[in-house]
């Protein structure tokens, strides 16, 4: 039993006023969640919609001056902890052209808007990122001379220096996190240890490098049987081809055990669904984020409900010039769609 518990539960016993012993901060936390800008070089050789997820950016940041959806008079949002980027963060993840190195130009695009901390890019809160199939291969065995995972290795040092987050994987990418009781994982691409045998996809750039192994670890240390809330989050949902559908049962029995509220991730769509492996009623809630270039989720978990709304540009249409480039076009406009809003698992506050 933790000690705030204890004492909580010896004073009961001996009929002793709880005097002094202050109650934990009520639950009440709001975030961002967004994935696959694919930032490109303005000149790339397809076009590129970059501005596009500026715009999301600057969203994100009137995001207080908007209520909640839904009914007339609804609570204002309030202020996000972060932003988690769920991967494919740049386009082409090891790639140069006569001594250019294009990756390094992409990457330091995604790093102008969307900074580190709240304080160093246009985003004005922190933002947690993973990498997915885009932004390139493990430390080492880029072609190029640059590695979105290396970036993302040092950034997390330096998340853990300025206590953003709290426990970060041996080989330096995975990562957690708590705000208020609840409890924060990045897995990257997928949550897996390795890519599975017979999975027809290169070996090298969907390496999930142990990313359930520290899950595994992370929830047993950091979560335990204390009940709290468990958001979780990767690139990839239970809809692809190289996260197969044995990998996500070892995931499923992995996190069975705890109270899981959320699964996060991007790469194919948009929308809200629900998932368990065939034989389990315990179905997992899952948040598919879309395309920073489309939009981002707004998730607050606050108390025993969970609530999410997703605010999409209107109206943007895409298209495709003669020479092959993409454009878009858009108005300005935003409205929400893919509305949650559900009851999870409550937590006593004291057995934290």
């Amino acid at each position: 039993m933790k000690p705030l518990a204890f004492l909580l539960h010896l004073a009961l016993l001996v009929g002793l006023p709880c005097v002094g012993l202050a109650a934990p901060p009520p639950r009440d936390v709001t975030f961002l969640s967004a994935s696959d800008p694919h930032y490109r070089e303005p000149d790339h050789r397809m076009g590129c919609h970059n501005d596009l997820n500026r715009a999301s950016v600057e969203e994100m940041n009137r995001i207080t001056e908007l209520a909640w959806p839904g009914k007339p008079g609804s609570d204002k949002i309030g202020k996000p902890r972060g932003v988690v980027m769920l991967g494919d963060l740049i386009d082409d993840g090891d790639r140069a052209e006569q001594g250019r190195k294009i990756s390094a130009e992409q990457y330091k695009i995604f790093v102008a808007d969307f900074g580190l901390d709240g304080s160093d890019g246009l985003l004005k809160y922190p933002v947690f990122e993973g990498w997915g199939n885009h932004d390139g291969p493990p430390i080492g065995k880029e072609k190029n001379g640059f590695s979105s995972q290396a970036q993302i290795k040092q950034r997390n040092l330096l998340r853990r220096e300025k206590k953003l987050i709290a426990n970060i994987s041996e080989n330096g990418l995975h990562y957690s996190w708590d705000w208020d009781d609840v409890h924060f994982a990045q897995l990257n691409i997928y949550p897996a240890d390795k890519q599975r045998e017979g999975v027809h996809y290169s070996p090298v750039w969907h390496d999930p490098q142990g990313a359930l192994s520290f899950l595994k670890d992370d929830l047993a240390r950091n979560v335990g049987s204390s009940g709290r809330p468990v958001v979780l989050m990767g690139h990839c949902g239970f809809d692809t081809d190289w996260w197969v559908a044995a990998d996500w049962v070892e995931f499923y029995q992995a996190i069975k055990p705890y109270n899981v509220v959320l699964y996060l991730y991007g790469h194919s769509g948009t929308g809200v669904s629900a998932w368990a492996p065939a034989g389990n009623e315990k179905k997992l809630t899952c948040i598919n984020d879309g395309q920073a270039t489309t939009g981002f989720f707004v998730i607050n978990i606050s108390g025993d409900r969970l609530r999410a709304a997703y605010r999409l540009k209107s109206g943007v249409k895409f298209s495709k010039a003669p020479d092959g480039r993409q454009a878009h076009t858009w108005d300005g406009r935003w409205d929400w769609e893919w509305l949650l809003d559900k009851k999870i698992a409550a937590t006593p506050q004291a057995s934290r």
